[in-house]
């Protein structure tokens, strides 16, 4: 993928005890932006108003984006227009492809929410049943990850299949009219596909491969403000503890901020992993194979290193 290609994408406490005085660095963050999507912590953290309970007291704002998908996130933060955000595994590699200034700010293993669905009728049975078929994803996604190497597993190439590029809210009823033949896409549309729009799992994501989820920040951001950036990630991983322990209370919140209903998100809230940590080096090396294979495919220009946008709290 050329840097243009990317560019188009985007179209259609231990931390603050360690920060306890307001010096020039923290002083001279004024608002936090946030990007989310309609699931996961950080719309957890939205609907408790962690970020904004931790950050008041610091003169802080925050205001909260909302996007469809990672790959226009990751323009925004490229371009500045946002600090922080949650995507899938695939959007920063396209980015980090293509020159965006960004940074691996924390990990989040998922094991379960996102895979590809069939219409319920539908004679594709087998990951080999889907060659020659049309099938639906955001291009650039953590579902684009999904569809090749699901490909692999079946010993198809990406060529074996007719890649229809759509944004989630422009697939599910893509999916439902027939339009697609299959559709790779995440929770909260996963559970809405197989709920509302008839479709059946042909395959879920930890079927074929390990994936992980990231919050990344924009690298200036991270370079001129990382104790700011650790509390974002603290204050992060603690909303997620708390969801992995009330995950009925997380479908309210979910249903509350996104306006997915509540019965599709009590179904992604009860499959989905809230755990935010470190990006280790075992995500590192599962990363890498993702950034490698795309490359292989010509999806990105050049081969890139992981490792070499993984932030490092200096003061840790």
């Amino acid at each position: 993928m050329q840097r243009r290609d990317f560019l188009k994408l985007s179209v259609g406490t231990a931390a603050a005890a360690a920060f306890t005085s307001r010096g020039s660095a923290q002083s001279a963050v004024k608002e936090i932006r946030i990007g989310y999507q309609k699931t996961g912590v950080l719309v957890i953290a939205r609907q408790q108003a962690s970020l904004e309970k931790h950050f008041t007291a610091l003169g802080i704002d925050v205001k909260w984006i909302e996007f469809s998908s990672g790959p226009p996130m990751m323009e925004a933060m490229n371009v500045g227009s946002v600090d922080f955000g949650a995507v899938g595994d695939s959007p920063p590699v396209f980015a980090q492809a293509a020159g965006a200034a960004i940074v691996y700010a924390a990990g989040q293993p998922i094991t379960n929410g996102q895979g590809i669905l069939v219409p319920k009728d539908s004679p594709i049975r087998t990951i080999a049943d889907l060659k020659g078929k049309r099938i639906g994803f955001t291009k650039g996604s953590s579902a684009h990850n999904i569809v090749v190497q699901t490909l692999e597993k079946a010993g198809l190439t990406y060529a074996d299949i007719t890649p229809v590029y759509l944004t989630p809210p422009d697939a599910g009823p893509a999916f439902a009219n027939g339009s697609i033949e299959a559709w790779a896409i995440w929770d909260p549309y996963f559970a809405i596909g197989e709920t509302k729009q008839g479709g059946r799992i042909l395959i879920n994501s930890r079927e074929v491969t390990k994936t992980n989820s990231f919050y990344i920040a924009n690298r200036e951001f991270a370079r001129n403000h990382g104790a700011i950036l650790q509390q974002i990630v603290d204050v992060t991983a603690a909303a997620g503890r708390w969801a992995e322990q009330h995950r009925d209370e997380v479908a309210k919140s979910l249903a509350a901020i996104t306006g997915v209903p509540l019965d599709i998100q009590a179904v992604a809230a009860k499959r989905a992993n809230f755990v935010v940590g470190p990006v280790t080096d075992d995500i590192v090396a599962t990363q890498q194979g993702v950034a490698d294979r795309f490359y292989k495919l010509g999806l990105i220009p050049e081969p890139i290193q992981i490792r070499d946008i993984v932030w490092r709290n200096p003061a840790a």
